[in-house]
């Protein structure tokens, strides 16, 4: 399959860079070149932005109502299913993912459709009491002109989840999706034209994060940002949409936990902790990438869970396998240094998976490692690997466990497993994270479910009702009527 999307997708057309610059982009599974996309710059995304303002304020999409707000995007959501298959392949030969993980990122991408399709004409004001003689409504509007940078993990699914919503209040989108997974969200804004939405309404720049995704956060015709990415990015996106005085939602990542509890059903636990940290080979920003286990089933726990991450296989896309590469040679080198330092540190291995026979020798793929028991200073029970790299480490008691859960910067998922309800209770009350699961972990994509976090993992809430709250604002209303 070769890609060419050298174009960007601007006022509902294609659309030659300004200065013709290209960027090659790199099958993981393999390391080879197989395709181009545009490196845009600031010129470019004024463009998009302005497209998007005259959609916005004077065009077709500024006039539609919430109902065919609605339809549009179920319609969208029926032709991102009839497409499927073109999707999925574009998707796994991106990003390196398994092909089955790649057909259910596609199938929650038209969820994301469907869900805030049928949400579209839902979100409703409200009326407040107030003085005598007064009436006061409080409505919801769209920002106007949205902004929205995505990351390379989950492209497909978060074109989904970060458009719908704020196509659903009504607001015009301009989207730069990373430089290193781009072909899907390319193919996708061509799609929504064929849906119906008006010229403007999506548009998709191309480029990198330090030249196209910092003119899009810095332009002052964007009312609202969303970034999904590291930390370190999150802070600059923040400080450029301060400039001009708008808010955002950032996304940025976790370290997140499972406590296992002596009294944890282990058969239970253990195949979905090892699925939590190989799911999209670790690069995922809920992983559950520390598990901490009550020291007097210690020895149990980490013969059970070496048995299964031994197991784990690693291979190409059509290979379908556990996991895959990792996306960029750059990132592969980064993943594999935290573990050469584990291992260079005295820190012992638990189990590792394999690289399945037939992978390509230039492919981006890292051998999935538990280490354990991993001190609690040290860099992989506390820094986001974004690898398939998953670290236990043992604690006493509830007290214990509750100060290990919290001791990163981090807090954006967390898991409980335990029969004890009081325990389970007590702790989902104090563990510090957006989402919380209790003997289950990273329930499907979980669309209807608000997601984000805390401290280094961001602010502002996805998915679900709350996203659609994000991407409006309020207006209050006072009439007085004697």
């Amino acid at each position: 399959m070769k890609i060419d999307f050298h174009q960007n997708f601007i006022d509902g057309a294609w659309i030659d860079p300004v200065d013709g610059g290209t960027i090659p982009i790199y099958e993981p599974a393999t390391g080879e070149p197989f395709g181009l996309i545009a490196a845009s710059g600031a010129a470019d995304v004024d463009l998009a932005v302005n497209a998007a303002r005259r959609a916005f304020d004077d065009g077709a999409w500024g006039r539609t109502t919430a109902t065919e707000r609605g339809r549009l995007l179920t319609r969208f959501a029926d032709l991102i299913l009839q497409n499927a298959a073109e999707l999925s392949a574009i998707e796994a030969k991106d990003t390196g993912k398994p092909q089955s993980v790649a057909d259910a990122d596609i199938a929650a991408l038209a969820r994301y459709f469907e869900f805030y399709g049928g949400a579209a004409d839902k979100l409703h004001g409200e009326v407040i009491p107030y003085l005598s003689g007064y009436h006061v409504n409080v409505v919801r509007e769209p920002h106007g002109v949205t902004g929205h940078i995505l990351p390379w993990n989950y492209p497909a699914q978060m074109f989904g989840r970060t458009l719908a919503p704020s196509l659903a209040v009504g607001n015009a989108t301009v989207l730069k999706p990373a430089e290193d997974a781009c072909a899907s969200s390319l193919r996708l804004a061509e799609l929504a034209s064929e849906a119906g939405f008006p010229e403007g309404a999506i548009n998709v720049v191309a480029g990198t994060g330090h030249v196209a995704g910092a003119a899009l956060a810095s332009h002052r015709g964007v009312d609202f940002m969303s970034f999904t990415g590291s930390p370190e990015v999150g802070q600059i996106i923040q400080k450029l949409c301060a400039d001009h005085y708008i808010t955002c939602t950032l996304e940025l990542g976790g370290k997140s936990p499972h406590l296992v509890f002596a009294d944890a059903d282990l058969d239970a636990a253990v195949p979905v902790i090892v699925k939590a940290i190989t799911q999209n080979s670790g690069q995922t920003c809920s992983a559950g990438s520390r598990v901490l286990v009550e020291r007097t089933i210690l020895d149990k726990f980490a013969a059970l869970l070496a048995a299964a991450f031994a197991k784990v296989r690693v291979g190409a896309p059509e290979m379908d396998l556990d996991c895959g590469p990792i996306i960029t040679r750059k990132q592969q080198q980064r993943v594999q240094g935290f573990i050469d330092r584990a291992r260079e540190d005295g820190v012992a291995v638990i189990s590792e998976g394999e690289i399945a026979e037939g992978a390509a020798a230039g492919g981006f793929y890292v051998k999935p490692v538990v280490f354990g028991p991993v001190p609690r200073s040290h860099a992989i029970a506390l820094d986001e690997v974004f690898g398939p790299v998953l670290t236990v480490l043992p604690f006493e008691d509830e007290a214990d466990a509750l100060r290990l859960a919290n001791a990163t910067e981090y807090g954006l998922v967390a898991a409980i497993w335990t029969r004890d309800g009081g325990r389970q209770l007590r702790l989902a009350k104090r563990i510090r994270s957006g989402q919380l699961f209790i003997n289950c972990y990273g329930a499907g994509a979980g669309i209807e479910l608000p997601f984000g976090g805390a401290g280094k993992s961001g602010h502002g809430r996805e998915k679900g009702f709350a996203a659609l709250h994000d991407f409006s604002k309020t207006k209050t209303l006072v009439f007085h009527h004697g």
